[in-house]
């Protein structure tokens, strides 16, 4: 019963935060802008002159792999937006997927990357990690693939 009532609250105040983003939004106060690019009200980009983040590849296939073995991966990716583009997080679908994002501004033109290291210990079959990446860019969030297959380890 806790629990329902711990996830009824949460999903209210989720719903709330929603509806306070969208009311500021229509009243053109800029506060849902800067709250997900970082930025001041008053540096808020138009959407034609923002920051586009375009991956060489979205999807990195590993093959097939023992368990226990690590994966390491760098997804780059190429600013071709006019803004420069701030990563301000990255999440992967559970913990044994970590990525590491550049903690500095790539410029309009420039390159960069995004780490990950993948750790198959304990798992096992077939493997889809998802990595949640929040930008200013346009889109704000792109998400990446990290698959294959984790062979039990023989004894």
């Amino acid at each position: 019963m806790k629990k329902i009532f711990v996830l009824a609250l949460a999903v209210i105040s989720f719903a709330s935060c929603q509806n306070a983003a969208k009311t500021n939004e229509a009243t053109g106060t800029g506060i849902e802008s800067a709250a997900v690019t970082g930025a001041t009200t008053d540096t808020v980009v138009p959407e034609g002159e923002a920051a586009v983040m375009d991956f060489e590849k979205g999807n990195y296939d590993f093959g097939k792999i023992t368990q226990g073995e690590k994966v390491s991966y760098s997804y780059k990716f190429k600013n071709s937006g006019k803004s420069p583009l701030i990563i301000l997080n990255a999440t992967a679908t559970c913990g044994c997927t970590v990525p590491v994002v550049p903690k500095d501004p790539i410029k309009p033109g420039e390159e960069g990357e995004i780490k990950v290291v993948f750790d198959s210990n304990g798992k096992s079959g077939m493997q889809d990690k998802v990595i949640t990446v929040t930008s200013n860019a346009q889109p704000h969030i792109a998400s990446l693939h990290l698959t294959g297959e984790v062979k039990e380890q023989s004894n």
